[in-house]
């Protein structure tokens, strides 16, 4: 899968514009103030100013085989939907709120859309080993063991195991488990996860940072900290002196500490 490519979903990546978080602010101050031609042409600028926003995060999901294209529209839809229920009142950065928007719809397609599919073979053993267990349990009068299930079969347990569990219904990991009239607990409430995702969400604010920066600011830190040149050796290269170097280099970083704060 490749998502470095220009284009996706007829829009060239290499043209997206990336907003400030001011801007993203005052775009959602007019939405909720504007005519409403204005709010219909801020909320379709937000769109389009965030669509880089979107391609990050489906980058998260390279692995599962799915369309690029499919996997944008639907991370689009989340956009969509966080930039429409967003409060630009709080205290939080949109990308803050937007991205876990965006990866649960996401994963919501994911979920719908794909689907376990079992063998004919082990199908046929699981409906054998449920009318044996049903006979079973006619005979002694209490639930037969997963080995008596096996003997009558004559197939080893581990096949009758196998098979009762592959035909068991998948639970949805946004299955209400409880609810109290107003906090629910969903399935995956339940479930640990050991993926950072506080790591990944830092990540995506740093990128959105660097991207705020001018041309000049972001190719100084290329030089001093992917590159690897000294202060002296970039100064020589762009054509000022170390002096100009330091200080845009420290300007720069203090931007992005500031913007992921």
């Amino acid at each position: 899968m490749q998502y470095n490519k220009v284009e996706i979903c007829g829009v060239n990546t290499s043209k997206i514009k990336v907003l400030k978080e001011s801007e993203k602010r005052e775009l959602l101050k007019i939405m909720k103030t504007g005519t409403p031609s204005e709010r219909a042409q801020a909320r379709e600028d937000l769109i389009n100013g965030n669509l880089r926003l979107v391609l990050s995060v489906i980058q998260k999901f390279t692995n599962r085989g799915e369309n690029p294209d499919d996997l944008f529209q639907v991370g689009c839809i989340g956009l969509i939907k966080a930039i429409d229920n967003f409060d630009d009142t709080m205290d939080v950065r949109f990308s803050t709120y937007g991205v876990p928007m965006i990866i649960g719809e996401v994963r919501r397609y994911l979920r719908d859309s794909n689907y376990i599919r079992v063998s004919r073979s082990i199908r046929d053993t699981a409906y054998k080993a449920m009318q044996v267990k049903e006979e079973l349990q006619n005979k002694l009068n209490r639930e037969p063991t997963i080995d008596e299930i096996a003997k009558t079969l004559d197939i080893p347990r581990e096949n009758v195991v196998l098979a009762l569990e592959a035909i068991v219904e998948p639970v949805s990991l946004y299955e209400p488990v409880f609810s109290d009239g107003s906090d629910t607990v969903y399935v995956m409430d339940q479930i640990s996860d050991k993926n950072n995702d506080t790591n990944w969400l830092e990540e995506l604010s740093i990128k959105e940072a660097i991207n705020n920066l001018s041309e000049r600011e972001k190719k100084i830190l290329s030089l001093r900290f992917y590159i690897g040149k000294t202060q002296m050796e970039v100064a020589k290269e762009i054509g000022i002196s170390q002096a100009q170097v330091s200080r845009i280099e420290k300007g720069a970083l203090e931007q992005i500490k500031k913007s992921c704060r």
